[in-house]
């Protein structure tokens, strides 16, 4: 199986690299595991990536181009775990996924000559993906031993937004306390917000705090969208206390 994670959204972008799996190895089996990642947005990639790999069976091979350095002298990726394969691009998008496994091995992917400075998802990564999965690992690249580390940011009770989903809430990498109320902060911009143990307990139009799939603090305007009530943006630090 080949789990495709990418910033291309409803673009033909996915079909053709799908396309080049299926010309190479038309058994294959291919799962979107999300493509509406915000544009070259590698903190909400690196977060999808680490959260979700797990519900996956073993052996999968993840191919994730969110790529703004595509066409630049940055590497391209392919890394063996005891379960898992991945391939990416060098920008710390696999870090914190990788911190939770043992690796075995690391392989540098070469660009070929001809391949597009803006399309490595077609040239680079589709075609190692699906030569991963076909059993070639080993020739995709030579070995390396050193990556591009990406640590997404936590320090006690402030951390950052990770990811806005299409709903509109705003998730962040902060576990929750057993409180009833919290008290945020967001740049110059301080809230107070009750916590809800679900979607239908908050009043119309509030703004509130949820404890979202991942397991960590979420804000949500119940029948809106909390991201653009409160004009944030993935990155951004929060503290929440």
């Amino acid at each position: 199986m080949i789990v495709l994670l990418t910033d291309f959204g409803q673009s033909e972008y996915v079909g053709v690299m799908k396309g080049v799996i299926y010309k190479i190895a038309s058994d294959a089996k291919i799962v979107d595991l999300c493509h509406d990642i915000s544009p070259q947005n590698i903190i909400e990639s690196s977060w999808i990536l680490k959260n979700n790999y797990k519900y996956f069976p073993e052996g999968v091979v993840f191919c994730c181009v969110v790529d703004p350095g595509v066409g630049t002298e940055r590497k391209a990726l392919a890394v063996k775990t005891e379960d898992f394969y991945f391939v990416a691009p060098d920008n710390g998008l696999l870090w914190e996924t990788l911190k939770h496994q043992r690796i075995i091995e690391i392989r540098q992917i070469p660009v070929p000559l001809d391949a597009s400075c803006t399309f490595h998802g077609r040239d680079v990564f589709a075609k190692a993906a699906v030569n991963i999965y076909m059993g070639n690992f080993n020739d995709v690249g030579e070995k390396i031993k050193e990556i591009e580390k990406l640590e997404l940011y936590q320090s006690q009770r402030e951390g950052i937004i990770v990811r806005i989903d299409r709903f509109g809430n705003v998730v962040t990498n902060l576990p929750k306390l057993e409180e009833d109320k919290y008290s945020l902060q967001i740049a110059d911009n301080k809230f107070v917000m009750n916590f809800c143990p679900d979607y239908d307990s908050a009043n119309e139009g509030e703004l509130f705090l949820i404890e979202g799939s991942c397991n960590t603090l979420e804000i949500s305007l119940k029948n809106g969208n909390a991201g653009d009530k409160l004009n944030v943006k993935v990155g951004e630090k929060i503290t929440i206390s």
